[in-house]
């Protein structure tokens, strides 16, 4: 291996008992995939990332092959059964890896809402020590006790920590900790890190901040927790690429928009024109489709292969905002609010699943960032599109085995014609951009992400958990307002 290779192995040598499962917690589903899965998808996309080793439960390294398989995971070299114990695997992943300068970070499978910037800042954190370790601090205060269970000690919390992962590592230290160790019969660590400050007690042991939302799926109610992050929480919009790039990727390919005679989804279909897309537009106004019609669904899409033959993305921006009491909103209005925000996506998938499947393609779906928060006013249009996420999210594990991808678009508050009818004027400085939210529309739609919720927004200070809810307790309802009126 290269000298300052990054190698990231996965430990998941666990089987669950705490979550007292029957298979490993790291293969429950969680937003719609393998907890693993969540967690490999992060550390394949990480830059800072060359190779990833796979340490997993032994008797269920077939599961992970499939996950790895099926994601086309290039990055994973090896999947190797795990140890009895958590150092154990480690130890096993020590004889996969060669070159004493090699980057090692160590990431429990279990955690799969890792972000970016804190894998990138561990390996990082390697060209200044031969040790890293990821913690957060402690808003508990923390005691120590003895057998009795009676406090010994209580360490000022500034200076506590609590430990996550991932663990940093110049291969030649831990392997010569490992050695250590071994000659030990005393030997007993919850961690790597502690296994270097013990046996190698010259070793500087380094520490990046972590963050609150990498928890650890240990218990039953982590994985509650993990689930309603996934589904609260953000995928960051994929980095841009070149226009030589997104014409590569949509030339020749066919593109349905629902809801594109205006707003969003007439710039989604104008860029995808501009990159040699065969693209298709349906809506109300303009084709005299009404997308929560079975029938007008089944219509467009016998029109679309007619012409193409072929169809690989569809987009659906269609959908109305009504807003008023729920008590005082008439039966028309409710059915249509249903029909058309929350119906109509379901209808969409079932009809244009065969052909997506077929070419492999995708379903881009659109929410709003009042689906975190149920909010006065906007019963109807916050629940449906609450709804939109969950079937974004079984979607995409349904769809796994097809390789058909389904995403759902999270627009910051847009200048489109629906909003401003709902809104009247609103400072230009304070709203996104139709084009804006097409062009990172288009690359989420290209990428290989499923299952996620994308937010865009003008710009992001804050974590994307944090974001998703500081846009919910929002007085202004954001999302997808720049969607299809009827």
């Amino acid at each position: 291996m290269e000298a300052d290779r990054c190698v990231a192995v996965v430990l998941a040598g666990g089987v669950g008992k705490r979550v007292r499962l029957e298979t490993p917690k790291q293969l429950l589903k969680i937003a719609g995939r393998p907890i693993i899965e969540h967690t490999l998808d992060t550390l394949h996309r990480c830059d800072a990332v060359d190779e990833i080793v796979v340490m997993m439960a032994p008797g269920y390294l077939d599961p992970v092959r499939a996950i790895v398989d099926r994601n086309s995971f290039h990055k994973v070299t090896h999947i190797l059964e795990g140890g009895l114990t958590r150092n154990d695997t480690t130890r096993r992943s020590l004889d996969a890896l060669s070159g004493d300068r090699t980057k090692v970070i160590l990431h429990d499978a279990v955690r799969p809402l890792v972000s970016d910037r804190v894998l990138e800042d561990c390996v990082e954190a390697l060209d200044r020590f031969d040790a890293v370790d990821t913690a957060i601090m402690s808003a508990d205060t923390l005691i120590e006790v003895d057998a009795a269970d009676v406090i010994t000690d209580i360490p000022p919390r500034s200076r506590m920590r609590r430990g996550q992962t991932p663990q940093g590592f110049r291969l030649g230290v831990l392997r010569r900790a490992y050695e250590l160790a071994a000659a030990d019969p005393d030997f007993s660590a919850t961690d790597d890190c502690t296994v270097v400050l013990r046996y190698c007690p010259s070793v500087s042991i380094g520490v990046v901040p972590g963050e609150e939302r990498n928890l650890k799926v240990t218990d039953p109610i982590d994985v509650y927790i993990a689930d309603k992050l996934f589904q609260l929480s953000s995928h960051e919009v994929p980095d841009p690429i070149s226009d030589q790039d997104m014409r590569e990727r949509l030339e020749g390919k066919t593109v349905v928009v629902f809801g594109g005679s205006y707003g969003i989804g007439a710039e989604i279909a104008r860029l995808a024109e501009a990159y040699g897309a065969d693209v298709h537009v349906f809506s109300r106004s303009g084709t005299r489709t009404h997308v929560e019609r079975r029938a007008d669904l089944v219509d467009a899409a016998a029109r679309v292969i007619a012409s193409s033959g072929r169809l690989d993305y569809v987009v659906n921006t269609a959908g109305i905002l009504p807003r008023g009491d729920l008590v005082s909103t008439s039966d028309e209005d409710l059915y249509q609010a249903i029909e058309v925000n929350y119906l109509a996506p379901i209808l969409i998938a079932q009809q244009f699943y065969p052909h997506l499947a077929q070419t492999r393609g995708g379903l881009l779906l659109f929410t709003s960032s009042s689906y975190t928060r149920g909010r006065g006013g906007y019963s109807l249009y916050s629940s449906a599109k609450a709804a939109v996420v969950n079937l974004t999210q079984a979607l995409a594990d349904e769809w796994s085995a097809g390789q058909v991808r389904v995403n759902c678009i999270n627009p910051e508050r847009t200048a489109t014609p629906m909003r401003t009818r709902a809104f009247g004027a609103e400072p230009p400085e304070t709203l996104l951009t139709s084009d804006v939210v097409a062009q990172a529309s288009l690359r989420v739609l290209v990428s290989g992400l499923t299952g996620h919720v994308v937010d865009i927004r003008r710009e992001d200070p804050l974590s994307s958990h944090a974001a998703a809810a500081s846009a919910a307790a929002a007085e202004t309802v954001g999302g997808d307002d720049s969607v299809e009126g009827t």
